[in-house]
Protein backbone atom coordinates (compact mmCIF):
# COMPACT_ATOMS: atom_id res chain seq x y z
CA UNK A 1 0.00 0.00 0.00
CA UNK A 2 1.80 3.06 -1.31
CA UNK A 3 1.47 6.48 0.55
CA UNK A 4 1.07 10.04 -0.20
CA UNK A 5 3.68 11.74 0.21
CA UNK A 6 4.19 10.00 3.67
CA UNK A 7 6.13 7.12 4.57
CA UNK A 8 3.65 4.26 4.60
CA UNK A 9 4.06 3.03 8.00
CA UNK A 10 2.89 6.30 9.57
CA UNK A 11 -1.20 6.15 10.46
CA UNK A 12 -3.18 8.48 8.51
CA UNK A 13 -0.80 7.91 5.26
CA UNK A 14 -2.92 8.65 2.58
CA UNK A 15 -3.33 6.28 -0.51
CA UNK A 16 -2.44 6.88 -4.55
CA UNK A 17 -4.16 5.03 -6.76
CA UNK A 18 -2.63 2.23 -8.35
CA UNK A 19 -4.48 0.06 -10.56
CA UNK A 20 -7.39 1.82 -11.66
CA UNK A 21 -9.57 2.95 -8.66
CA UNK A 22 -13.01 3.31 -9.10
CA UNK A 23 -13.51 5.75 -6.05
CA UNK A 24 -11.53 8.94 -4.73
CA UNK A 25 -12.49 9.38 -1.09
CA UNK A 26 -11.73 12.81 0.33
CA UNK A 27 -10.73 12.59 3.79
CA UNK A 28 -12.07 16.22 5.40
CA UNK A 29 -12.71 14.89 8.71
CA UNK A 30 -10.84 11.62 10.56
CA UNK A 31 -11.62 11.86 13.73
CA UNK A 32 -14.67 11.42 16.31
CA UNK A 33 -13.77 14.20 18.89
CA UNK A 34 -13.73 16.03 21.44
CA UNK A 35 -11.94 18.66 18.83
CA UNK A 36 -14.29 20.43 16.61
CA UNK A 37 -11.99 20.66 13.69
CA UNK A 38 -11.71 16.74 13.07
CA UNK A 39 -14.96 15.76 13.25
CA UNK A 40 -16.43 12.81 10.79
CA UNK A 41 -16.89 14.46 7.15
CA UNK A 42 -15.90 12.51 3.64
CA UNK A 43 -16.28 13.62 0.19
CA UNK A 44 -17.00 10.68 -2.53
CA UNK A 45 -16.65 10.66 -6.21
CA UNK A 46 -16.27 8.53 -9.13
CA UNK A 47 -13.35 8.29 -10.75
CA UNK A 48 -14.81 7.98 -13.97
CA UNK A 49 -15.94 11.59 -13.83
CA UNK A 50 -13.85 14.42 -14.32
CA UNK A 51 -14.90 17.46 -11.72
CA UNK A 52 -17.70 18.39 -12.82
CA UNK A 53 -21.27 19.81 -11.52
CA UNK A 54 -23.08 17.41 -8.97
CA UNK A 55 -19.82 14.70 -9.33
CA UNK A 56 -19.32 14.48 -5.57
CA UNK A 57 -20.95 13.22 -2.94
CA UNK A 58 -20.40 14.41 0.88
CA UNK A 59 -20.54 11.72 3.35
CA UNK A 60 -21.28 12.66 6.52
CA UNK A 61 -20.20 16.66 7.15
CA UNK A 62 -19.61 17.24 10.79
CA UNK A 63 -16.19 19.42 9.28
CA UNK A 64 -17.29 20.52 6.04
CA UNK A 65 -16.11 24.02 4.14
CA UNK A 66 -13.64 25.20 7.07
CA UNK A 67 -11.64 21.67 6.00
CA UNK A 68 -12.46 22.45 2.12
CA UNK A 69 -10.87 25.59 2.46
CA UNK A 70 -8.06 24.67 4.48
CA UNK A 71 -7.42 21.81 1.98
CA UNK A 72 -6.89 24.84 -0.64
CA UNK A 73 -4.88 26.60 1.69
CA UNK A 74 -2.17 24.24 1.66
CA UNK A 75 -2.19 23.26 -2.11
CA UNK A 76 -3.84 26.81 -4.39
CA UNK A 77 -0.43 28.39 -4.01
CA UNK A 78 1.15 25.38 -6.25
CA UNK A 79 -1.71 25.74 -8.98
CA UNK A 80 -0.47 26.19 -12.54
CA UNK A 81 -1.74 27.54 -15.78
CA UNK A 82 -2.51 25.47 -18.41
CA UNK A 83 -5.12 24.64 -21.38
CA UNK A 84 -8.35 22.54 -20.74
CA UNK A 85 -6.79 18.78 -21.15
CA UNK A 86 -9.71 16.48 -22.15
CA UNK A 87 -7.46 13.63 -20.34
CA UNK A 88 -7.68 15.12 -17.09
CA UNK A 89 -9.92 12.69 -15.94
CA UNK A 90 -8.20 9.49 -16.78
CA UNK A 91 -4.96 11.15 -15.78
CA UNK A 92 -5.83 11.89 -12.58
CA UNK A 93 -7.23 8.15 -11.95
CA UNK A 94 -3.33 7.63 -12.64
CA UNK A 95 -1.84 9.59 -10.09
CA UNK A 96 -0.62 11.55 -12.74
CA UNK A 97 -0.31 15.11 -13.79
CA UNK A 98 -1.33 16.19 -17.33
CA UNK A 99 0.96 19.03 -18.51
CA UNK A 100 0.42 20.46 -21.86
CA UNK A 101 2.61 23.08 -23.42
CA UNK A 102 0.12 24.87 -25.35
CA UNK A 103 -1.02 27.75 -23.19
CA UNK A 104 -3.47 29.36 -25.36
CA UNK A 105 -6.45 30.37 -23.23
CA UNK A 106 -5.22 29.33 -20.05
CA UNK A 107 -6.66 27.88 -17.00
CA UNK A 108 -5.64 27.63 -13.51
CA UNK A 109 -5.68 24.28 -12.31
CA UNK A 110 -4.64 22.35 -9.28
CA UNK A 111 -1.45 20.01 -9.57
CA UNK A 112 -1.11 18.62 -5.97
CA UNK A 113 -3.78 17.87 -3.14
CA UNK A 114 -7.05 16.15 -3.28
CA UNK A 115 -8.43 18.21 -5.74
CA UNK A 116 -5.66 17.68 -8.25
CA UNK A 117 -6.75 18.42 -11.82
CA UNK A 118 -9.63 20.89 -10.94
CA UNK A 119 -10.16 23.98 -13.05
CA UNK A 120 -10.13 26.94 -10.54
CA UNK A 121 -12.93 29.35 -11.33
CA UNK A 122 -11.73 32.08 -8.38
CA UNK A 123 -8.22 32.78 -7.27
CA UNK A 124 -8.33 32.55 -3.76
CA UNK A 125 -8.82 29.41 -1.28
CA UNK A 126 -12.18 30.53 0.29
CA UNK A 127 -13.78 31.58 -3.05
CA UNK A 128 -13.04 28.17 -4.84
CA UNK A 129 -13.68 26.13 -1.82
CA UNK A 130 -17.23 27.60 -2.07
CA UNK A 131 -17.65 27.02 -5.84
CA UNK A 132 -16.92 23.19 -4.78
CA UNK A 133 -19.68 23.13 -2.23
CA UNK A 134 -22.17 25.27 -3.78
CA UNK A 135 -21.78 23.64 -7.75
CA UNK A 136 -19.83 20.48 -7.45
CA UNK A 137 -21.60 18.40 -4.18
CA UNK A 138 -24.55 17.03 -5.36
CA UNK A 139 -25.99 15.04 -2.28
CA UNK A 140 -25.21 14.88 1.86
CA UNK A 141 -25.49 11.52 2.39
CA UNK A 142 -26.00 11.24 6.21
CA UNK A 143 -25.07 8.17 8.50
CA UNK A 144 -27.26 9.37 11.71
CA UNK A 145 -27.45 12.76 13.18
CA UNK A 146 -25.17 13.39 15.96
CA UNK A 147 -23.75 16.73 15.44
CA UNK A 148 -20.29 15.68 15.05
CA UNK A 149 -21.81 14.33 11.77
CA UNK A 150 -23.84 17.51 10.77
CA UNK A 151 -23.00 20.36 12.25
CA UNK A 152 -20.93 21.51 9.56
CA UNK A 153 -23.39 21.36 6.72
CA UNK A 154 -26.11 23.16 8.92
CA UNK A 155 -23.91 26.13 9.83
CA UNK A 156 -22.74 26.18 5.64
CA UNK A 157 -26.36 26.14 4.67
CA UNK A 158 -26.34 29.85 4.92
CA UNK A 159 -23.63 30.02 2.05
CA UNK A 160 -26.61 28.08 0.08
CA UNK A 161 -28.67 31.19 -0.80
CA UNK A 162 -26.86 32.06 -4.10
CA UNK A 163 -27.31 28.83 -5.63
CA UNK A 164 -29.54 27.65 -8.50
CA UNK A 165 -30.57 24.34 -6.92
CA UNK A 166 -31.59 23.16 -3.44
CA UNK A 167 -28.84 20.55 -1.61
CA UNK A 168 -30.27 17.00 -0.92
CA UNK A 169 -29.65 15.54 2.06
CA UNK A 170 -30.33 11.79 1.99
CA UNK A 171 -30.64 9.26 4.67
CA UNK A 172 -32.61 6.75 6.63
CA UNK A 173 -35.91 8.32 7.79
CA UNK A 174 -35.44 8.40 11.76
CA UNK A 175 -32.48 9.93 10.65
CA UNK A 176 -34.60 12.26 8.23
CA UNK A 177 -36.58 13.09 11.20
CA UNK A 178 -34.36 14.42 13.58
CA UNK A 179 -32.57 16.42 11.81
CA UNK A 180 -36.09 17.78 10.59
CA UNK A 181 -37.22 18.12 13.84
CA UNK A 182 -34.44 18.93 16.52
CA UNK A 183 -31.80 21.09 13.94
CA UNK A 184 -33.74 22.97 11.12
CA UNK A 185 -36.66 23.94 13.37
CA UNK A 186 -36.34 27.62 13.46
CA UNK A 187 -34.85 26.92 16.51
CA UNK A 188 -32.05 25.57 16.71
CA UNK A 189 -31.43 26.62 12.94
CA UNK A 190 -33.45 28.66 10.68
CA UNK A 191 -35.57 26.04 8.89
CA UNK A 192 -33.80 26.15 5.38
CA UNK A 193 -35.53 22.80 4.27
CA UNK A 194 -38.31 22.70 2.07
CA UNK A 195 -40.80 21.05 4.55
CA UNK A 196 -42.33 22.51 7.48
CA UNK A 197 -43.70 25.77 8.75
CA UNK A 198 -41.07 28.48 7.60
CA UNK A 199 -39.60 26.39 5.19
CA UNK A 200 -36.81 28.28 3.09
CA UNK A 201 -36.35 25.35 0.68
CA UNK A 202 -32.50 25.13 0.38
CA UNK A 203 -32.17 21.25 1.21
CA UNK A 204 -34.47 18.60 0.05
CA UNK A 205 -35.02 15.40 2.53
CA UNK A 206 -34.30 12.11 0.77
CA UNK A 207 -35.67 9.37 2.95
CA UNK A 208 -33.95 6.15 1.99
CA UNK A 209 -35.23 2.92 2.35
CA UNK A 210 -33.52 0.28 5.00
CA UNK A 211 -32.34 -2.37 3.14
CA UNK A 212 -32.20 -0.24 -0.52
CA UNK A 213 -35.60 0.04 -2.80
CA UNK A 214 -36.14 -3.41 -3.75
CA UNK A 215 -37.91 -1.11 -6.84
CA UNK A 216 -35.16 0.88 -7.94
CA UNK A 217 -32.00 -0.76 -10.17
CA UNK A 218 -31.45 -4.23 -11.50
CA UNK A 219 -28.94 -6.99 -11.57
CA UNK A 220 -26.26 -5.76 -9.01
CA UNK A 221 -27.90 -2.76 -8.89
CA UNK A 222 -31.24 -3.05 -7.60
CA UNK A 223 -32.15 -1.70 -4.70
CA UNK A 224 -29.66 1.66 -4.79
CA UNK A 225 -30.61 5.14 -5.70
CA UNK A 226 -28.05 7.73 -7.95
CA UNK A 227 -27.24 10.10 -4.74
CA UNK A 228 -24.76 11.77 -7.76
CA UNK A 229 -23.30 11.84 -11.02
CA UNK A 230 -21.59 8.28 -11.31
CA UNK A 231 -22.63 7.17 -7.66
CA UNK A 232 -25.34 5.17 -6.01
CA UNK A 233 -25.95 3.89 -2.35
CA UNK A 234 -28.04 1.24 -0.61
CA UNK A 235 -28.02 1.89 2.98
CA UNK A 236 -28.83 -0.28 5.67
CA UNK A 237 -29.68 0.22 9.88
CA UNK A 238 -27.18 -0.48 12.19
CA UNK A 239 -26.88 0.19 15.98
CA UNK A 240 -25.04 2.75 17.88
CA UNK A 241 -25.75 2.28 21.27
CA UNK A 242 -29.18 2.81 22.99
CA UNK A 243 -30.97 5.52 24.01
CA UNK A 244 -32.77 5.90 27.66
CA UNK A 245 -35.73 7.69 29.19
CA UNK A 246 -33.65 8.14 32.28
CA UNK A 247 -30.15 8.47 32.27
CA UNK A 248 -29.64 8.57 35.73
CA UNK A 249 -30.62 5.29 36.32
CA UNK A 250 -26.99 4.29 36.64
CA UNK A 251 -23.80 4.77 35.56
CA UNK A 252 -20.32 2.52 35.04
CA UNK A 253 -18.13 2.80 38.35
CA UNK A 254 -15.21 1.45 38.28
CA UNK A 255 -15.27 0.93 42.00
CA UNK A 256 -17.96 -2.31 41.09
CA UNK A 257 -17.49 -5.58 39.32
CA UNK A 258 -20.62 -4.93 37.54
CA UNK A 259 -21.42 -2.61 34.94
CA UNK A 260 -24.83 -0.98 35.68
CA UNK A 261 -27.41 0.98 33.25
CA UNK A 262 -24.63 2.81 30.75
CA UNK A 263 -26.62 6.35 28.52
CA UNK A 264 -26.26 3.56 25.47
CA UNK A 265 -26.59 0.03 26.88
CA UNK A 266 -27.53 -2.30 29.29
CA UNK A 267 -25.29 -5.25 30.13
CA UNK A 268 -23.39 -7.11 33.22
CA UNK A 269 -19.98 -8.89 32.87
CA UNK A 270 -16.79 -8.63 35.36
CA UNK A 271 -14.30 -5.63 35.76
CA UNK A 272 -11.42 -8.64 34.41
CA UNK A 273 -13.38 -9.13 31.31
CA UNK A 274 -14.21 -5.35 30.36
CA UNK A 275 -10.79 -4.28 30.12
CA UNK A 276 -8.57 -7.50 29.46
CA UNK A 277 -8.28 -6.26 25.42
CA UNK A 278 -8.70 -9.86 24.07
CA UNK A 279 -10.99 -10.87 21.03
CA UNK A 280 -11.88 -13.18 23.54
CA UNK A 281 -13.04 -10.76 25.87
CA UNK A 282 -14.74 -9.28 22.87
CA UNK A 283 -16.95 -11.76 22.22
CA UNK A 284 -18.34 -13.58 25.31
CA UNK A 285 -20.41 -11.49 26.62
CA UNK A 286 -23.64 -12.03 28.28
CA UNK A 287 -26.45 -9.27 28.46
CA UNK A 288 -29.94 -8.29 29.82
CA UNK A 289 -33.22 -6.06 27.84
CA UNK A 290 -34.38 -3.34 29.15
CA UNK A 291 -37.47 -2.06 28.13
CA UNK A 292 -36.81 1.50 29.27
CA UNK A 293 -34.35 2.12 26.09
CA UNK A 294 -34.17 1.45 22.56
CA UNK A 295 -31.65 1.24 20.04
CA UNK A 296 -30.01 4.36 18.84
CA UNK A 297 -29.93 4.01 14.65
CA UNK A 298 -26.77 4.76 12.31
CA UNK A 299 -26.49 3.51 9.28
CA UNK A 300 -24.31 1.61 6.94
CA UNK A 301 -23.62 2.26 3.38
CA UNK A 302 -22.62 0.82 0.28
CA UNK A 303 -21.71 3.11 -2.14
CA UNK A 304 -21.81 1.99 -6.03
CA UNK A 305 -19.89 2.92 -8.99
CA UNK A 306 -21.90 2.92 -12.09
CA UNK A 307 -19.10 3.01 -14.45
CA UNK A 308 -17.29 -0.39 -12.88
CA UNK A 309 -19.93 -1.95 -10.68
CA UNK A 310 -17.32 -1.37 -7.75
CA UNK A 311 -18.43 -0.67 -4.25
CA UNK A 312 -17.06 0.66 -1.11
CA UNK A 313 -19.02 0.50 2.44
CA UNK A 314 -18.79 3.25 4.50
CA UNK A 315 -20.25 2.86 7.93
CA UNK A 316 -21.46 5.56 10.74
CA UNK A 317 -20.55 5.06 14.20
CA UNK A 318 -21.71 1.06 15.16
CA UNK A 319 -21.49 -0.62 18.71
CA UNK A 320 -20.58 -4.07 18.37
CA UNK A 321 -22.87 -6.66 17.80
CA UNK A 322 -21.46 -8.60 20.94
CA UNK A 323 -22.62 -6.17 22.74
CA UNK A 324 -25.57 -4.91 21.62
CA UNK A 325 -29.37 -5.63 22.77
CA UNK A 326 -30.42 -5.03 18.94
CA UNK A 327 -27.36 -6.52 17.18
CA UNK A 328 -28.09 -5.40 13.38
CA UNK A 329 -24.47 -5.32 11.86
CA UNK A 330 -24.52 -9.24 10.23
CA UNK A 331 -26.92 -8.26 7.96
CA UNK A 332 -24.31 -5.69 6.36
CA UNK A 333 -21.87 -8.44 6.86
CA UNK A 334 -24.03 -11.29 4.94
CA UNK A 335 -24.45 -7.96 2.08
CA UNK A 336 -20.77 -7.60 2.23
CA UNK A 337 -20.37 -10.89 2.14
CA UNK A 338 -21.30 -11.77 -1.29
CA UNK A 339 -19.84 -8.05 -2.63
CA UNK A 340 -16.56 -9.29 -1.47
CA UNK A 341 -16.20 -12.81 -2.90
CA UNK A 342 -17.35 -11.55 -6.32
CA UNK A 343 -14.66 -9.38 -6.27
CA UNK A 344 -16.58 -5.84 -6.12
CA UNK A 345 -16.09 -5.14 -2.71
CA UNK A 346 -12.36 -2.54 -2.62
CA UNK A 347 -12.51 -1.50 0.57
CA UNK A 348 -14.24 -0.13 4.44
CA UNK A 349 -14.24 2.64 6.16
CA UNK A 350 -15.62 1.84 9.81
CA UNK A 351 -14.69 3.31 13.38
CA UNK A 352 -12.29 2.46 15.85
CA UNK A 353 -12.97 4.97 18.01
CA UNK A 354 -11.17 3.85 20.75
CA UNK A 355 -8.17 1.76 21.49
CA UNK A 356 -8.18 -1.81 23.08
CA UNK A 357 -8.12 0.30 27.10
CA UNK A 358 -11.29 1.07 26.93
CA UNK A 359 -13.99 -1.06 29.08
CA UNK A 360 -17.05 -2.44 27.38
CA UNK A 361 -18.94 -0.64 30.19
CA UNK A 362 -17.75 2.38 28.34
CA UNK A 363 -17.94 1.94 24.84
CA UNK A 364 -21.02 4.83 24.38
CA UNK A 365 -22.01 2.70 20.59
CA UNK A 366 -18.54 2.62 19.11
CA UNK A 367 -16.16 0.12 18.15
CA UNK A 368 -12.35 -0.82 19.73
CA UNK A 369 -9.86 -2.51 17.83
CA UNK A 370 -10.93 -6.31 19.55
CA UNK A 371 -14.37 -5.82 18.59
CA UNK A 372 -13.30 -4.26 15.24
CA UNK A 373 -11.65 -7.76 14.40
CA UNK A 374 -14.57 -9.71 15.96
CA UNK A 375 -16.93 -7.99 13.72
CA UNK A 376 -14.69 -8.73 10.76
CA UNK A 377 -14.41 -11.84 11.67
CA UNK A 378 -18.44 -12.60 10.65
CA UNK A 379 -17.40 -11.22 7.28
CA UNK A 380 -14.90 -13.49 6.82
CA UNK A 381 -16.77 -16.64 7.98
CA UNK A 382 -19.19 -15.60 5.45
CA UNK A 383 -17.06 -15.18 2.47
CA UNK A 384 -15.03 -18.68 3.32
CA UNK A 385 -19.12 -20.25 3.93
CA UNK A 386 -19.48 -18.92 0.02
CA UNK A 387 -16.09 -20.09 -1.03
CA UNK A 388 -16.96 -23.56 0.06
CA UNK A 389 -20.61 -23.73 -1.39
CA UNK A 390 -19.63 -21.92 -4.57
CA UNK A 391 -22.81 -20.04 -4.09
CA UNK A 392 -24.54 -16.58 -2.34
CA UNK A 393 -26.74 -16.67 0.56
CA UNK A 394 -30.18 -15.05 -0.56
CA UNK A 395 -31.30 -11.65 0.24
CA UNK A 396 -30.19 -10.63 4.16
CA UNK A 397 -34.11 -8.94 4.21
CA UNK A 398 -35.59 -12.65 3.10
CA UNK A 399 -34.12 -14.15 6.56
CA UNK A 400 -35.47 -14.40 9.78
CA UNK A 401 -33.82 -12.81 12.60
CA UNK A 402 -30.24 -12.10 10.34
CA UNK A 403 -28.22 -10.85 13.40
CA UNK A 404 -28.31 -13.52 15.71
CA UNK A 405 -25.81 -14.91 13.14
CA UNK A 406 -23.23 -13.04 14.90
CA UNK A 407 -24.04 -14.70 18.87
CA UNK A 408 -23.58 -18.16 17.39
CA UNK A 409 -20.57 -17.18 16.20
CA UNK A 410 -19.43 -15.48 19.03
CA UNK A 411 -21.16 -16.75 22.05
CA UNK A 412 -19.61 -18.72 25.20
CA UNK A 413 -21.90 -20.78 26.07
CA UNK A 414 -24.63 -20.37 28.27
CA UNK A 415 -26.01 -24.31 28.34
CA UNK A 416 -24.12 -24.43 31.87
CA UNK A 417 -23.79 -21.09 33.61
CA UNK A 418 -22.41 -20.37 36.85
CA UNK A 419 -21.91 -17.51 39.40
CA UNK A 420 -18.73 -15.65 38.45
CA UNK A 421 -16.70 -16.58 41.25
CA UNK A 422 -16.48 -19.97 40.04
CA UNK A 423 -16.29 -19.40 36.20
CA UNK A 424 -16.70 -22.09 33.93
CA UNK A 425 -13.47 -23.45 32.48
CA UNK A 426 -13.54 -22.75 28.54
CA UNK A 427 -11.24 -23.60 25.71
CA UNK A 428 -9.06 -20.67 23.77
CA UNK A 429 -10.93 -20.29 20.27
CA UNK A 430 -10.10 -18.77 17.22
CA UNK A 431 -12.15 -15.13 15.67
CA UNK A 432 -11.81 -17.05 12.05
CA UNK A 433 -9.54 -19.34 10.01
CA UNK A 434 -8.84 -22.87 11.59
CA UNK A 435 -5.73 -22.14 14.13
CA UNK A 436 -4.77 -23.98 16.76
CA UNK A 437 -6.31 -23.19 20.30
CA UNK A 438 -4.79 -23.36 24.09
CA UNK A 439 -5.22 -27.03 24.30
CA UNK A 440 -3.56 -27.34 20.69
CA UNK A 441 -6.86 -28.17 18.59
CA UNK A 442 -8.22 -26.83 15.25
CA UNK A 443 -11.53 -25.34 14.73
CA UNK A 444 -12.87 -25.07 11.63
CA UNK A 445 -15.31 -22.91 9.58
CA UNK A 446 -19.05 -22.85 9.85
CA UNK A 447 -20.50 -22.25 6.40
CA UNK A 448 -22.77 -19.08 6.67
CA UNK A 449 -25.72 -20.89 5.79
CA UNK A 450 -25.20 -22.72 8.99
CA UNK A 451 -23.98 -19.36 10.43
CA UNK A 452 -27.37 -17.48 9.51
CA UNK A 453 -29.85 -19.63 9.98
CA UNK A 454 -30.73 -18.99 14.06
CA UNK A 455 -34.03 -20.65 13.60
CA UNK A 456 -32.40 -24.04 13.21
CA UNK A 457 -32.55 -25.92 16.58
CA UNK A 458 -29.90 -28.18 15.95
CA UNK A 459 -27.48 -25.88 15.04
CA UNK A 460 -28.45 -23.30 17.92
CA UNK A 461 -27.61 -26.42 20.37
CA UNK A 462 -24.21 -27.26 18.78
CA UNK A 463 -23.45 -23.42 18.70
CA UNK A 464 -23.92 -23.53 22.81
CA UNK A 465 -22.41 -26.39 23.48
CA UNK A 466 -19.37 -25.95 21.86
CA UNK A 467 -19.42 -22.16 20.51
CA UNK A 468 -18.44 -23.06 16.57
CA UNK A 469 -18.94 -25.63 13.93
CA UNK A 470 -15.92 -27.83 14.64
CA UNK A 471 -16.74 -29.55 10.97
CA UNK A 472 -15.57 -27.81 7.98
CA UNK A 473 -17.91 -27.19 5.18
CA UNK A 474 -18.28 -29.73 2.64
CA UNK A 475 -15.42 -29.22 -0.24
CA UNK A 476 -13.98 -26.43 2.05
CA UNK A 477 -10.00 -26.80 2.38
CA UNK A 478 -8.29 -27.16 5.77
CA UNK A 479 -6.29 -24.21 4.94
CA UNK A 480 -8.68 -21.70 4.49
CA UNK A 481 -6.87 -18.68 5.62
CA UNK A 482 -7.06 -15.02 4.85
CA UNK A 483 -10.53 -14.82 3.50
CA UNK A 484 -10.33 -11.16 3.32
CA UNK A 485 -6.94 -11.28 1.63
CA UNK A 486 -7.00 -7.67 -0.38
CA UNK A 487 -9.51 -5.92 1.45
CA UNK A 488 -8.54 -2.02 2.48
CA UNK A 489 -10.29 -1.43 6.17
CA UNK A 490 -9.83 2.08 6.65
CA UNK A 491 -10.37 3.63 10.21
CA UNK A 492 -11.85 6.98 10.84
CA UNK A 493 -13.62 8.45 14.17
CA UNK A 494 -10.64 7.71 16.41
CA UNK A 495 -11.56 9.94 19.16
CA UNK A 496 -8.26 11.90 20.79
CA UNK A 497 -7.79 11.55 24.65
CA UNK A 498 -5.95 14.77 24.58
CA UNK A 499 -3.16 13.95 27.01
CA UNK A 500 0.45 13.12 26.61
CA UNK A 501 1.63 9.72 25.29
CA UNK A 502 1.57 7.95 22.68
CA UNK A 503 -0.32 9.18 19.38
CA UNK A 504 -3.62 6.94 19.99
CA UNK A 505 -4.31 6.09 16.18
CA UNK A 506 -0.65 5.01 16.21
CA UNK A 507 -1.41 3.00 19.31
CA UNK A 508 -5.00 1.90 17.86
CA UNK A 509 -3.22 0.82 14.18
CA UNK A 510 -1.01 -1.74 16.11
CA UNK A 511 -3.65 -3.19 18.27
CA UNK A 512 -5.47 -3.97 14.64
CA UNK A 513 -2.05 -5.55 13.31
CA UNK A 514 -2.01 -7.58 16.20
CA UNK A 515 -5.49 -8.95 16.56
CA UNK A 516 -5.37 -9.44 12.47
CA UNK A 517 -2.17 -11.55 13.00
CA UNK A 518 -3.96 -13.89 15.28
CA UNK A 519 -6.95 -14.32 13.61
CA UNK A 520 -5.24 -14.43 10.19
CA UNK A 521 -8.11 -12.32 8.58
CA UNK A 522 -6.09 -10.72 4.92
CA UNK A 523 -7.43 -7.14 5.37
CA UNK A 524 -5.00 -4.16 5.59
CA UNK A 525 -5.71 -1.84 7.94
CA UNK A 526 -4.93 2.15 7.63
CA UNK A 527 -5.75 5.02 9.70
CA UNK A 528 -7.48 8.12 8.04
CA UNK A 529 -6.47 11.49 8.55
CA UNK A 530 -7.29 14.65 7.27
CA UNK A 531 -6.64 16.32 4.19
CA UNK A 532 -5.48 12.96 2.51
CA UNK A 533 -7.41 11.19 -0.39
CA UNK A 534 -8.47 7.56 -0.82
CA UNK A 535 -8.30 6.14 -3.68
CA UNK A 536 -10.35 2.56 -3.48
Amino acid sequence: MKADGRHSADPGAGLVPTASPAFQIIVLGAGGGPNEDNVTGLLVRSTARQWTRDSILAVDAGVHLAAIVKIFEEHLPRAIARRRNNNLSRASTRGENPVTHDLENPKLFMVTGPFANLELPFETAKANATYVFRSLISTYLITHPHLDHVAGFAINTAALQQTLRRKRVAALPSTIEAIKEHIFNGIIWPNLSDEGDGAVGFVSYDRLVDGGNVALGDGEGKGYIEVCDGLAVKGWSVSHGECMKNNHQGSYSSESTEVGYSPYYSRRSSRKDMSSGSIDSARSQTFTQNPEKKAYDSAAYFLRDEQTGKEVLIFGDVEPDSVSSNPRTGRVWQDAAAKLSAGLLTGILIECSYDDSQPDGMLFGHLTPRHLVVELGVLARLVNGLASRGSRPSSPRKRKRPSNCHKLLFEEPQLRRTPSRHPVRRRTRSVVSPSTTARGESFGHASSEAVLASENSELRAVAKEDGFNRELPKGASKHMISPLQGLKVVIIHIKDPLRDGPDIGHTILEQLKGHEAEARLGCTFMISESGTSLWL
